[in-house]
This record gives structure tokens, C-alpha cells and sequence, in this order.
């Protein structure tokens, strides 16, 4: 409607634009006096003005092409800036994820493998993997969808770790993601666990049946010495041997179970910050005698001489006094020799190595030589190495037994 009006307010303002035109052109040919011009040239001004607003009016509006653009352009910027949020919050995600995440470049039992986050990285720093290669193969060989339990060297023994490994493309390529999450520790921890509440509950029982026969035992042979002149000589001396043999046998099984209840009573560490070289001059005067009796000699270093460390003093001290007396224990025909060592390890973390000139431990028993009541001696108990890993698992750490270059036994114990 508005279009219409304009064209129709156009065409009389130019008919009426003509119309003023052609009578001022008329009166100017009839009386062309100065004057005259210019009244009529006035005149003529005012249909000329309303037609120039008409042909305004109709001529089409130039849309406002800077606004919509400048919009355009804001509205870009920010969904840029929430992708580029977005982004980055996946980024940091993936880096700080506490498991170690791998990418495997093919979908065949091959690859390329490189680490995606912190995690990864750290498993192949010094310190951990020992031979990083051999990991890459072993999760290259993954198959996609599966779960598995695999095992790989570190510098502080056999490490085991979960693994789930599943396929994907990008940009049209395939490849696979592996997932890595040691569980050594872990495992660790609920071995003992188990352990420690297994032994509780034995010993408990046990005791519960030994304490009542051991006490039976004394008073029936108490009654036997009143009751003498009653009974046959041989009668008299078959049932004192009886109950004798009962009597000690009883008392021996309360020592021996009462030694395993050490496992399960260990008290909370203490950690508070320690000088090993302070503690190693204490266990060397504590056991270098016994040692020099046999016509042998243990040994203390420390690199450097002010490495200290937080851990419960007394604890590591009894660890390494087990250890070191098992190595006193099974080193026969010779005169015994044993080395303690500590340093900082790759990664810088604090190990302390043992290691003797024994016989050592045979590769078929090295997996059971903590594990409670297992010994390979004749009248051990199998307590002191269990009670080792306790010790130091109580404070953060891990012990292993790793395989000596040359003859001996050698435990690694890491914090």
C-alpha cells in the first residue's frame, strides 16, 4: 500500500512539475524581463522539490549491511571461544586422567604406540618401565575389546597393571586406544590385608584350643605326683611321659602361634623425617658382632651422605634386621658378606638394596618368598620376609627380590 501511494504522490507531483514548468516557460517567452526570470525560476523550485521527495521515496533501501555483519562477526567469535573452552577442558581431562592412556596407530597386532597424558608418560619415564620398548610391543599385541591383566620389568621388580584397549578411526585412519592401570600395589595391599585377617583369625582359634590343654596338661601331671603311691611304678612313669610330652608340646604351639599374631598387631607407622646415615650406624652397631663371629662382614653406604627420608625409624630398622638375618641364615661353608645400600634411584625416588653372598632363592620359589608360613628352611616359620613387606608396606614402600648378576640374594626396597 505504501508503494502504491508513493507512485501515485510521484506521478501528480510530475504532472504538476510540468504543468508549472510549461507556464513559466510560456510567460517567459512572452515578457522575458529580468524580474520575471526570476519569480518564475522561484516558482518552479517548489513542484521540483516535491518531486525530488517522491523519487526518494520510491528508490530502493540499501540494507544496513555493517549491523547484521558486525552480529555475524560476534556471534562467531563467541562460539569460537566456548569451542576453544571446551577444548582445552578435554585437554586437561585427558592429561591429568589417573590412568596411563596409549594410542596404537594401526588395528593389526602391530603399531606405532605414544603416550597420551601425564600418566603415560610418567610409566616410561626413568625410574618405572625398564624397557619401554617391550611395553609398547606388549600393548601393540592388545586385542580391541578385551580386558587383560598383563605384567611388565620396572626398576623395582614385575609390575602388574590392567589393561583395556578399544578401536576407533580419526580422520578416516584406524587405530587403537589403550588404557593402562598398574594395579601392583593395589593387589599388594589386599594380599596383605587378607593375610594379616587370615593369620588373626587362626591364631585367635588356635589359642582359644591350645591355652585350656596346655593348662590341663600341667594340672594333670600335678595330680599324677599325688596320686604316686596309688599307682604301679610303669603306670605312673608311662602317664608322666604322657602328659609331659603334652605339656611341652602345648607350650611350643602357644610360642609358635603367638609369633604369627606379630603380623596382624604391627602398630600404625610413625614416619618423621630420618638420616640414613644416622640409622645405618645404629644397625651397624647393632649387627656387625654377630657377623664378625662368624668371621664375616656386613657393610653400610649412603650416596649422598645427607639423604634422608620420612619413614618410621624403627620399622625400616626391623626390616633390615630381618633381611639381614635371613642372609646370616642362609649362608653356610662360608664366611657370610652382606651389602647395604642406599641411593636415589631414576625418578628420585629412595631405594635401599640388600644383598649377600648366599646361595640366593631359586627363580621356581622367588614368587612365595613372602608369603606367610612358607620357608625353605627346615625349622623356619616363614615370618621374617612377610613380616618385611609388611613393614615396608606400612610405610609407602615396596620391596622386592630382583635377580643378582652374581651369586647371592639381593631385596630392593623403594619408598
Amino acid at each position: 500500500m505504501a508503494s502504491e501511494r508513493a507512485l501515485k504522490l510521484g506521478a501528480a507531483a510530475s504532472v504538476a512539475a510540468l504543468m508549472a514548468l510549461t507556464v513559466v516557460a510560456d510567460i517567459l517567452s512572452a515578457t522575458p524581463e529580468p524580474r520575471r526570470i526570476v519569480l518564475c525560476g522561484l516558482a518552479a523550485l517548489v513542484p521540483a522539490a516535491a518531486l525530488w521527495q517522491c523519487l526518494r521515496r520510491l528508490a530502493p533501501r540499501a540494507p544496513r549491511m555493517e549491523t547484521q555483519d558486525s552480529t555475524m562477526l560476534h556471534g562467531a567469535a563467541s562460539a569460537g571461544r566456548e569451542l576453544s573452552d571446551t577444548i582445552h577442558a578435554l585437554e586437561a581431562r585427558l592429561e591429568h586422567a589417573p590412568i596411563a592412556l596409549f594410542s596404537i596407530q594401526n588395528a593389526a597386532g602391530a603399531g606405532a604406540v605414544a603416550p597420551l597424558n601425564a600418566s603415560a608418560r610418567r610409566l616410561l619415564a626413568p625410574g618405572r618401565a625398564s624397557a619401554p620398548q617391550d611395553l609398547h610391543q606388549l600393548l601393540a599385541a592388545q586385542t580391541a575389546g578385551q580386558r587383560q591383566l598383563i605384567s611388565f620389568d620396572t626398576e623395582r621388580g614385575v609390575e602388574r597393571a590392567l589393561v583395556a584397549v578399544s578401536a576407533l578411526a580419526m580422520q578416516g585412519a584406524p587405530q587403537r586406544l589403550a588404557a593402562l592401570m598398574p594395579v601392583e600395589s593395589e593387589l599388594e595391599a589386599e594380599a596383605l590385608n587378607a593375610w594379616r585377617e587370615l593369620v588373626q583369625v587362626l591364631t585367635h582359634e588356635i589359642m582359644n584350643s591350645l591355652t585350656p590343654v596346655a593348662s590341663l596338661s600341667r594340672t594333670a601331671c600335678g595330680l599324677l605326683d599325688e596320686a604316686a603311691a596309688g599307682l604301679p611304678a610303669d603306670i605312673h612313669a608311662d602317664l608322666g611321659t604322657a602328659l609331659d610330652a603334652i605339656s611341652r608340646r602345648a607350650a611350643s604351639l602357644v610360642d609358635f602361634v603367638g609369633s604369627y599374631r606379630s603380623l596382624s598387631t604391627v602398630p600404625q607407622a610413625q614416619p618423621q623425617r630420618v638420616l640414613l646415615e644416622e640409622l645405618f650406624e645404629r644397625l651397624s652397631m647393632l649387627i656387625a658382632p654377630q657377623w664378625q663371629e662368624r668371621g664375616g662382614r656386613v657393610s653400610f653406604s649412603v650416596e649422598p651422605a645427607s639423604l634422608a627420608v620420612m619413614i618410621d625409624p624403627g620399622q625400616l630398622e626391623q626390616a633390615l634386621i630381618n633381611l639381614l638375618k635371613n642372609a646370616a641364615e642362609a649362608i653356610t661353608g662360608k664366611a657370610p658378606e652382606a651389602q647395604v645400600r642406599a641411593r636415589l634411584s631414576r625418578g628420585g625416588r629412595l631405594r635401599i638394596e640388600v644383598s649377600d653372598n648366599g646361595p640366593g632363592v631359586p627363580e621356581t620359589l622367588a614368587a612365595h618368598i613372602f608369603t606367610p608360613f612358607f620357608s625353605t628352611k627346615k625349622q623356619g616359620r616363614g615370618i621374617g620376609l612377610a613380616m618385611v613387606r609388611h613393614l615396608v608396606h606400612a610405610n609407602g614402600g615396596t620391596v622386592r627380590y630382583a635377580r643378582s648378576v652374581s651369586a647371592g640374594a639381593r631385596f630392593m626396597l623403594t619408598f
